[in-house]
């Protein structure tokens, strides 16, 4: 089974970079007409634009549980230089726990794996699924519980 977000995380991209894009220039213009009090409210309008993307934390997620292993490759969706690669592999029987935390009446979700390993259990990195439909979410949730044994 395999999931992935990636025309969503391409949108939520692109539409970050052009409402930025607006919002810069129409800063500009302000400034160049000598509306500096407007041209510095659109400069807190694009601050808050930017904190949202920041807060809510959109990220590319991949799930494959083919050939016995679990691979889930993330990355922040919306990001400034050079975006960090990180993906998670390990075969399907050394997942010892799986957490979903959900925060404002679910519609912000993080995924924490927890693997058995021969020194004893390692939590990987939190990994935002806010990006992800309910129903991917859904569905990465019973593939999960379903490969725990639960």
């Amino acid at each position: 089974m395999t999931i992935s977000n990636k025309q969503k995380a391409v949108h939520l991209r692109r539409l970050f970079f052009l409402v930025s894009l607006v919002i810069a220039v129409a800063a500009l213009a302000l400034f160049l007409l000598d509306y500096t009090i407007y041209g510095i409210a659109m400069v807190g309008v694009f601050t808050l634009w930017f904190l949202y993307f920041q807060v809510i934390d959109y990220q590319f997620v991949e799930f494959s549980d083919a050939n016995g292993k679990v691979v889930l490759r993330y990355y922040k969706a919306v990001r400034f230089g050079k975006t960090n690669f990180n993906s998670i592999e390990f075969p399907q029987p050394m997942l010892y726990s799986a957490h979903f935390d959900n925060s404002i009446f679910g519609k912000l979700s993080d995924l924490t794996l927890v693997v058995k390993t021969r020194r004893g259990v390692a939590e990987y990195p939190s990994v935002s699924l806010t990006a992800l439909s309910l129903n991917e979410r859904r569905l990465l949730q019973e593939r999960l519980l379903q490969i725990l044994g639960v």
